[in-house]
C-alpha cells in the first residue's frame, strides 16, 4: 500500500492524527480502514475519483494508482501545502476548500468517492450525501469507511490516545448511515472487529430518492 511518507505529512487540524499511521499498534489497527476500502473500490482504473475529507493526503498516492484524475475536497485551509507535499512524492491531484455539504462540481462528474472516517464531522450530512448523489454518475460508486459507536472503544480510544470521540462526535456518527441511505442502497458491507465499518454504495435511481434537502 502507498501511502505518503510521514515526513512529508501536514498536520491539517486538531482531529488530523495522520502520525498515527506510522505508530506502532495503532498503526496496525488505523490502516486496516485503507484496506478496507481497497476491497470495495471498483477493480481498475476510474476515471475521475474524489476523496472527501482528504486531510493530509496520506492515502492519496495509493488512490492515485486507481484513477485518470483525482480530487479533494476538506473544509480546512492546508489545500495548497498538501498539493505541494503530494506533488514532491509525484502525485497529482487537485486539491480544494469545500464544504461537503455545498460542493461546486457539475452533476455526474465522478465515478468513484471515497471517504474514510471523515463523514462523522460532516454537520450538514443530510444536504452532503444528496451533494454526493448529485455529483457521481449513475453507475458510479461511494466507499466510505466509518467508525462504530460503541461505549467500550470511546473509552479505549481515550486510554490509548487521550482523544475524546463525544467531544469530536457528538451525535454525528448515529447520522451518517441514514442520510446516506435516502440517495444510496448498499451493495457491499466490510467490517474490522467492532471497530471501522465499510461500505459500497451505489446511488438510488432519481425516482427511488429522497427529495432534495
Amino acid at each position: 500500500m502507498k501511502l505518503l511518507p510521514q515526513d512529508q505529512l501536514v498536520k491539517t487540524s486538531r482531529v488530523d492524527h495522520a502520525e498515527w499511521h506510522y505508530r506502532p499498534l495503532l498503526s496496525f489497527i488505523v490502516r486496516r480502514r485503507f484496506t478496507l476500502a481497497l476491497s470495495l473500490l471498483p477493480p481498475g482504473r476510474v476515471h475521475r475519483m474524489l476523496e472527501v475529507g482528504y486531510g493530509s493526503g496520506i492515502f492519496m498516492p495509493e488512490l492515485a494508482q486507481r484513477c485518470e484524475e483525482l480530487y479533494g475536497i476538506d473544509i480546512h485551509s492546508e489545500a495548497a501545502t498538501v498539493q505541494a507535499r503530494l506533488e514532491q512524492c509525484g502525485v497529482r491531484a487537485t486539491l480544494s476548500r469545500q464544504d461537503a455539504a455545498n460542493t461546486d462540481f457539475p452533476d455526474g462528474f465522478f465515478d468513484t468517492i471515497v471517504s474514510l472516517s471523515a463523514l462523522e464531522f460532516i454537520e450538514r450530512m443530510d444536504e452532503a450525501a444528496y451533494a454526493f448523489a448529485r455529483v457521481l454518475r449513475p453507475n458510479g460508486r461511494l466507499v466510505a469507511v466509518m467508525p462504530a459507536k460503541s461505549a467500550f472503544l470511546d473509552f479505549a480510544l481515550r486510554a490509548v490516545t487521550g482523544e475524546d470521540a463525544q467531544r469530536d462526535y457528538g451525535d454525528r456518527r448515529e447520522r451518517v448511515l441514514p442520510a446516506l441511505l435516502r440517495y444510496f442502497r448498499i451493495e457491499r458491507k466490510r467490517k474490522f472487529a467492532p471497530i471501522y465499518n465499510a461500505y459500497e454504495f451505489a446511488p438510488l435511481p432519481p425516482n427511488d430518492s429522497s427529495a432534495a434537502v
